[in-house]
């Protein structure tokens, strides 16, 4: 994958070796990750990339035949696109699997109800569990009802997720999806119904993790559509006993082996340096995974396949890493750590990125290095500008799977991502391609080839993550 890809790219090449500063970078550098940024935004394969996932393969849940296709699909695509070395590392994880799901209002005033179940669940038996419902703000309430009070009932947490640019408004509401089962087990109930943890106000039910732990019986879970959660609080507000039929048949069959995949652009002087860009291959089952996280497996992809074209390979490997089974546990993430782990190799990841965010365009650099390499990041960032991308010091994290070679050491960066509408789609059927504008695609692609390349480039050691990003 040696192919010069612009007459700037080979000029810079033949010139003369110009002086570093203590970026490690000088003018040629600089120079070669504008040449990806400008190629980058007058158009990337990333958006041929994410059409092809989702046309030729589709939802790809964890542990399913699609996972496979999906994992032989990520393959061919990495060869397709020249990288130096393709490879697959297996990942095992429990198989959960969606057969039916429905809901509805038998009394007072009878109506079906748009529901998911939520991912992990077990299914309500034999029939439908018909039960009142019980109405509780948020999760806190639950926690706090008394011991026994649902015995026989339905609790229902209406809390409503807040829309934010950088999607923080998730983290407050998706404790309702991932321990509202455990909660309402302990107080006696005999399922819990959600509202989705999402932002949009169309009538699709947003699906997602949920836990049980060991001695707190296993209930069904399930979440609402937004406008039937509301449905739910208008009837309850009637003060008159409502009483809802739960369907779900849902179960969790054994252990799968499935890979992440991984193609390199191998370093041609610090091949053993690694920096890693990546999203994950796998998706839920409800929509055809565009969003989530088909945009980040294609920006990733095509920008690594940008800094393979150059005349040169950067110092240090890029590696880019499409994870396995990031919905149902951070599998891939966590099986890459640990196999990282093992071999002694947690010091030799420079710099590490995920885009797991949507479609979005960049808006914001941020890392968690040590802090002499920050003149490292700040030298990124100006190339970054142009494309509205600011460097802030503060705040950010790493991706879901990128955070658990973190929590061992690894240094990391963000490229946060313009999410106002993600939580829209998120875990939903409307997560398809049509959301996907193209020239967002590129401006991320863009991003992330110039961060990859220089982080590459430079000889500057990012040192350790400090340790509060790493928790």
């Amino acid at each position: 994958m040696r192919h010069a890809v612009s007459l700037l790219a080979l000029s810079l090449l033949a010139a003369p070796a110009l002086a570093a500063d203590a970026t490690g970078l000088d003018a040629n550098d600089i120079a070669a990750a504008e040449t990806l940024r400008e190629q980058a935004l007058a158009g990337s394969p990333a958006w041929d990339i994410v059409e092809s996932l989702t046309t030729e393969v589709g939802p790809r849940m964890a542990g399913t035949p699609a996972d496979a296709r999906a994992v032989a699909w990520a393959k061919a695509k990495f060869e397709a696109l020249g990288f130096d070395k393709v490879y697959l590392e297996p990942v095992t994880f429990p198989v959960w699997l969606r057969h039916r799901e429905r809901a509805e209002i038998l009394a007072p005033f009878p109506q079906p109800l748009v529901v998911t179940a939520l991912g992990g669940s077990v299914g309500t038996g034999e029939g439908a569990i018909e039960a009142e419902v019980v109405a509780f703000p948020d999760l806190a309430a639950l926690s706090a009802a008394p011991e026994g009070s649902l015995r026989g009932k339905i609790a229902f947490i209406s809390n409503r997720m807040v829309r934010f640019k950088d999607g923080r408004g998730y983290g407050p509401a998706v404790g309702a999806r991932s321990n509202g089962a455990v909660e309402a087990a302990k107080k006696g109930a005999v399922a819990v119904v959600i509202r989705s943890i999402g932002t949009s106000s169309h009538r699709f039910a947003h699906t997602g993790t949920m836990r049980y732990v060991p001695d707190v019986p296993r209930i069904p879970a399930a979440a609402l559509s937004n406008p039937d959660a509301d449905l739910l609080v208008h009837m309850l507000g009637r003060g008159k006993p409502v009483t809802l039929r739960l369907d779900i048949a849902a179960e969790t069959v054994g252990e799968y082996t499935s890979h992440n995949v991984i193609g390199e652009i191998t370093g041609r002087e610090l091949p053993g340096e690694v920096v890693t860009i990546g999203g994950h291959l796998d998706s839920w089952d409800l929509g055809t995974g565009a969003l989530d996280d088909g945009a980040g497996v294609g920006i990733t992809m095509a920008a690594g396949a940008l800094v393979g074209k150059l005349g040169q390979a950067p110092r240090r490997t890029v590696r880019v890493i499409a994870y396995a089974n990031e919905e149902q546990g951070l599998y891939g993430g966590k099986a890459y750590a640990e196999a990282r782990a093992a071999a002694g190799e947690i010091d030799a990841h420079q710099l590490g990125a995920e885009s797991d965010f949507g479609a979005g365009r960049v808006y914001a650099l941020r890392a968690g290095v040590d802090p002499a390499a920050w003149p490292v990041l700040e030298k990124i960032g100006e190339v970054l500008a142009p494309l509205g991308v600011a460097t802030e010091r503060e705040g950010g994290s790493p991706g879901p799977d990128v955070g658990p070679i973190v929590a061992k050491g690894a240094p990391w960066a963000q490229l946060a991502q313009d999410g106002t509408d993600y939580f829209d789609y998120h875990h939903t059927p409307d997560d398809t391609l049509d959301k996907i504008d193209p020239k967002a695609l590129d401006q991320q692609v863009a991003a992330y080839a110039v961060l990859a390349y220089l982080a590459a480039e430079t000889e500057v050691d990012f040192g350790r993550a400090p340790a509060k990003a790493a928790e």
